[in-house]
């Protein structure tokens, strides 16, 4: 709910489900910073300068895979070369041109990014940065995050985005809590200037097909009011996969509408609502899957939960603003704000490994019989984020200023019901489906989680001739309770300061070397069973220095970072003795060590390139259980590395047809902790060949060309997930 200059939160309560006696209360939490503001309409004169922007900005379409300017590291529009900090963005046409089916599809080609962790899921989307899982807490939509926490995720659907911009390292100081590897920012497609009109439909080889539009331009109707945009964004989905009895249906639908009531007033309405249905994820044993069992592997495409009850159906929408004033060509106010809500419901079986067979303990491959577990899950999150933030450029002598102030508000809230019981086995050689419901024992959670964070930061970008220096501060506070329906509840308050300081020096040929601290803190949700307290936030520190290369009169650019990254008060678990059971505390600490290599180059018209290459060392320096100090986290590769062209033919009876393809290599990892299960490197190629004319535009695309099988990773020894196999997808497009 909006008043004149306020945004209004509730400050407790919760669903329906809810069971305390908690009462509804309302708080007004002011959103400008009056005073600033107050002053500086003060100032102005009656007739505001015009702000003109000319080439690139930090958020607008990228012309070939090249962008010289970014927003997400620095919340202003700033030059990549002024950056002292690890950056890249992926644009639209890169995007169209690999044409990847979902969100973490379009990480495969970024440096320090191991996209599709858990192989093809098209339930959600999981990656990890700089080693660390990422999902739950790096995902920004417009500069504001979609946080989740158990099965309460968010889907973002690749054609209803602008650009990516992946920020490595803690981005706390701007962003407030966050992955300590750092922040992808998905820019939604913005309502253009120009009108616009397109259609396109695809199909792959495994009948799965879609239909998207992308409409919008000028509203054709004038007012005294200012001028009017708008865009209509869709896709409608649906068909199989490469297992069987899964499906990837769904859709979404986003409108756009923007209002400049004058040149230097901008407000973007922006909305979403989406639904994804398909199937649960396979859990299958080592053996069998990266290695041999007696009975061979397991097949790609068996299913391990039941066809009858299994079921994943997320229901989302969001509704949101952008408001943007310029006072002045030195002074702008911004305000962000979204409102997000999903629903998920999850009724699965999945494999715990292979049966034992009495009176043998071990578990017995032989028999090629898994067991299973029948889990049920109903999450329904909401969110309400706000960003406000005040920008003023001025000079002190030398040396000129753009300073940034902000207030950063957030209200999260998940109700959370998950229930586990024993189910019936399954061969994995000659399954035999049975009619099966989900379960319906006592659940082992039952809570409603709320929680809230206020952020105040201030950042100051300074430049002296060639010399930038960013320096950034910022105080959090953090509230967390957890009303628990089976158990106690229990609650949380915690206060944080993150800050970073970084500085990059621009030679005139090109060559910017730079050095940056930064620290970082996430509030994560969780019970530690030694205090019996909700888990205090983690925390993360960072070095990194490196050296950027964009020489003048080159379409291009090349850049090293090597960091020194860790991640503390990480939740480990003890393990059980003859005097104490097994408990889970916040003593552990994970290091990341190692550098990456990128290099964007549009050499000549048509062509474009792209290459990177990740390597770092990941080791467990705490933990409750010695014998993984010193190990590398399971499911974690150390070595990452890509490379990418894509040509189109300019003249000739040939203008038009183009063609590309890439590699991929994902290093070895591991199934276990003590690292004794290795999971092998793979080697992925994909191809793409198009044809473009007179609006028209077919391609073929192909993932994993060779059709290579291949584990792409185990989160422990029951817990192995197959790669995606060859996918080829036609698809035809049409604009005008």
């Amino acid at each position: 709910m909006r008043q004149t200059g306020q945004v209004w939160f509730r400050s407790s309560g919760s669903s329906d489900r809810k069971r305390s006696g908690r009462r509804w209360q309302w708080l007004p939490l002011t959103v400008i910073c009056s005073a600033l503001s107050s002053a500086a309409l003060a100032q102005s004169s009656t007739d505001l300068p015009t702000i003109n922007v000319e080439g690139e900005g930090g958020e607008s379409p990228i012309v070939g895979y090249v962008a010289t300017r970014q927003t997400s590291a620095t919340k202003t529009d700033t030059p990549w070369i002024e950056t002292p900090q690890a950056v890249t963005t992926i644009g639209e046409e890169q995007i169209r041109d690999q044409k990847p089916s979902q969100f973490n599809e379009i990480l495969r080609y970024a440096p320090g990014i191991r996209s599709e962790t858990f192989g093809y899921d098209p339930r959600n989307d999981w990656f990890l940065i700089r080693g660390f899982p990422s999902q739950n807490e790096a995902i920004f939509l417009d500069g504001l995050q979609l946080f989740y926490t158990s099965f309460g995720s968010w889907k973002l659907d690749p054609f209803a985005l602008e650009r990516l911009e992946v920020i490595r390292g803690p981005s706390s100081v701007l962003y407030g809590g966050g992955s300590p590897g750092g922040v992808v920012n998905a820019i939604s497609k913005m309502p253009p200037s120009d009108p616009l009109r397109y259609l396109e439909a695809g199909v792959n080889n495994y009948g799965h097909r879609y239909v998207a539009f992308d409409i919008g331009g000028p509203s054709p109707i004038t007012t005294e009011m200012g001028q009017f945009l708008y865009r209509l964004t869709g896709r409608v989905r649906g068909g199989d996969t490469q297992v069987d009895f899964t499906k990837d249906d769904g859709y979404f639908i986003a409108p756009a509408l923007t209002w400049k009531p004058n040149s230097n007033t901008t407000f973007t309405l922006l909305g979403q609502v989406s639904r994804t249905d398909t199937n649960g994820l396979n859990f299958l044993p080592y053996e069998g899957t990266v290695t041999r069992a007696p009975f061979g592997r397991i097949s790609t495409s068996f299913f391990a939960s039941e066809p009858s009850m299994d079921q994943f159906r997320r229901d989302q929408q969001m509704i949101g603003y952008q408001f943007e004033h310029n006072f002045s060509n030195a002074l702008t106010l911004r305000q962000n704000a979204r409102y997000a809500h999903v629903d998920v419901r999850y009724a699965t079986m999945y494999g715990l490994g292979y049966i034992t067979v009495p009176p043998d303990p071990v578990p017995n491959p032989a028999t090629a019989t898994l067991s299973r577990g029948n889990f049920l899950t109903t999450a329904d999150a909401s969110a309400i984020t706000v960003d406000t933030q005040l920008e003023a450029k001025f000079g002190t002598g030398p040396v000129s200023h753009v300073v940034l102030a902000g207030v950063d508000l957030k209200r999260y809230t998940l109700d959370d019901f998950q229930a586990f019981g024993d189910g019936s086995s399954i061969n994995v050689v000659n399954p035999i489906y049975t009619p099966t419901l989900p379960t319906t024992v006592a659940p082992y959670t039952d809570t409603f989680v709320t929680q809230r964070q206020a952020g105040f930061y201030l950042q100051d970008q300074m430049k002296f001739d060639r010399l930038t220096v960013v320096a950034s501060g910022r105080f959090d506070t953090v509230s967390t309770d957890n009303d628990n329906r089976i158990g106690p509840s229990t609650s949380r308050n915690a206060d944080k300061f993150t800050g970073r300081i970084g500085a990059i020096y621009d030679f005139d040929f090109g060559l910017a070397p730079y050095a940056s601290y930064s620290t970082g803190f996430n509030p994560v949700v969780g019970t530690n069973t030694v205090t019996k307290q909700l888990l205090e936030p983690e925390t993360a520190r960072q070095t990194e220095v490196g050296l950027k290369y964009q020489p003048s009169g080159i379409d291009g650019h090349i850049a090293f970072a090597w960091f020194d990254l860790t991640r503390a008060n990480v939740l480990t678990t003890k393990p059980a003795t003859e005097t104490s059971p097994q408990l889970q505390t916040q003593t552990g600490e994970v290091n990341s060590r190692g550098f990456e290599i990128e290099a964007v180059y549009n050499p000549l018209p048509g062509l474009k390139l792209l290459a990177s290459y990740t390597s770092y060392d990941l080791k467990v320096t705490k933990d409750g259980n010695p014998l993984v100090v010193g190990k590398d986290l399971p499911a974690t590769p150390e070595q990452l590395g890509s490379a990418w062209f894509d040509y189109t033919i300019q003249t000739g009876v040939l203008a038009g047809f183009g063609f590309g393809g890439g590699v991929r290599y994902v290093g070895r990892s591991f199934a276990d902790n003590i690292n004794t299960k290795p999971v092998p490197a793979f080697t992925l190629v994909d191809a793409t060949i198009h044809y473009e004319r007179d609006g028209w535009r077919a391609a073929l695309n192909i993932t994993n060309l060779a059709d290579h099988v291949y584990v792409a990773s185990c989160a422990s020894m029951t817990a192995c997930y197959y790669g995606d196999r060859r996918r080829i997808l036609a698809s035809l497009s049409y604009k005008w």
